[in-house]
């Protein structure tokens, strides 16, 4: 249902794809990636469509991430890249459309802005309410909802009027003009974008509108069940709460902690708790962009040339398209995965315990300790030194730590 909804857009984005690229026309001409009038008569012309539509299917191609916009310019977004191969992305793109809903349709002419607003802030309450009436639901009701939900919003802004009161009248003023205009604004634009439909005076979700309000009300509930405070704090200080939790129990705080932010803003917190001098924070940093997916590809590929992050990069990113967790490695080079062994063994020396350490070795992509050795020395980890005397201390075989020792001190001092 969302693909066939999104069809149209995922057309336009196409055609705006080849027929657009770098060195072509234009697309735009207003510095915020609405088609130009040339651009839009040339697409109707190709597509068979009218200009209208042609722009009203780039539009929900924005709202949809189909097309992501840059500047004055727009390019493809992942999820047009994802289309054919991801049901996910498609999902991704049309919850996208769903929670831009209020941008799909024009509103009335003439309400006011604050009113607006509030009618936005109170339709998820409204939503809720069909999705557990499990069926169509009088425009009556929902206006009468929307009134209560509206006085609720005011009464928290202690909304008091300044100003001599006017003199109470005979009839009182009715509460529900101002707000049934919106509210019906508000049902066609949810229309709009398949999540209800809407007419002769009732509003029923669609299937796929329920399944999204459905998430979102589990998103709510996961959040609610974060341990105390740990969805508030910043990546680093999140990530350090996990360290200690089993991996499922670590996911679910990840997922908490995502579902109360917008994903771009925590991909973007997450990568700058990668790149701090905690090689432990690095390491679950990359397991919390996991529980992100898709969205978080093109960021992620973004610090490919971060010599830091790179090694996590390709692992995540071989996951991604598909690679068994215990093959990705193979898409690294003989130094990338040495350097991962040595930043992973800085966070096991300085967040876990000596036996760690020592199985660590058998991690390590070389056959033999001298080999690890040799290629440790030479990768260049700024942690090399505290590492291998680290695991110099924790080794129980005298003629192996003493081997180790000796790699640390000719790296401490540059010798060979």
């Amino acid at each position: 249902m969302a693909r066939s909804g999104l069809a149209a857009a995922a057309r336009v984005a196409r055609w705006a794809d080849a027929a657009l690229g770098p060195g072509r026309d234009s697309a735009t001409d207003d510095g915020k990636a609405t088609l130009s009038d040339a651009t839009a008569e040339r697409a109707a012309r190709d597509l068979g469509l009218t200009p209208a539509q042609v722009r009203a299917d780039w539009d929900t191609a924005r709202l949809a991430g189909l097309v992501e916009v840059h500047g004055d310019s727009a390019r493809p977004g992942w999820r047009l890249r994802a289309w054919d191969r991801d049901d996910s992305a498609v999902l991704r793109g049309w919850v996208a459309l769903f929670d831009a809903w209020s941008l799909a349709h024009p509103e009335p002419a003439g309400q006011e802005p604050a009113a607006v607003a509030e009618v936005v802030s109170a339709m998820p309450q409204a939503l809720s309410f069909l999705q557990l009436s499990a069926g169509p639901v009088p425009v009556e009701q929902l206006l009468d909802l929307l009134e209560q939900r509206v006085t609720e919003l005011r009464t928290a802004r202690c909304e008091i009027p300044y100003g001599p009161r006017p003199e109470p009248t005979a009839e009182p003023e009715p509460t529900d003009a101002p707000l049934a205009p919106l509210l019906d604004w508000a049902l066609r634009a949810l229309a709009s974008v398949g999540a209800l439909t809407y007419g002769d005076g009732q509003a029923t979700l669609t299937p796929l509108g329920s399944w999204a309000v459905w998430v979102k009300l589990e998103q709510i509930c996961v959040a609610a069940q974060s341990p105390a405070g740990n969805i508030e704090q910043a990546a680093d200080d999140m990530l350090r709460g996990c360290a200690q939790l089993r991996p499922n129990a670590a996911r679910a705080e990840y997922r908490a902690w995502l579902a109360a932010r917008p994903v771009g803003s925590a991909v973007t917190e997450l990568l700058g708790a990668a790149r701090g001098e905690d090689a432990l924070l690095r390491g679950l940093a990359f397991e919390a962009l996991r529980v992100v997916g898709a969205p978080a590809e093109p960021d992620v590929r973004g610090v490919l040339e971060e010599p830091t992050l790179r090694p996590y990069a390709l692992l995540w990113l071989a996951e991604h398209d598909g690679a068994d967790p215990e093959d990705a490695h193979e898409v690294l080079t003989r130094e990338e995965a040495t350097w991962l062994w040595v930043d992973t063994a800085a966070a096991v020396a300085d967040h876990g315990e000596a036996p760690l350490l020592v199985r660590h070795l058998e991690s390590a992509v070389q056959p033999t300790v001298p080999m690890l050795l040799d290629e440790v020395r030479a990768v260049g980890h700024p942690r090399t030194v505290q590492v291998l005397v680290a695991l110099a201390a924790a080794h129980p075989d005298p003629a192996l730590a003493k081997a180790v020792r000796r790699a640390a001190f000719q790296v401490h001092t540059g010798g060979s």
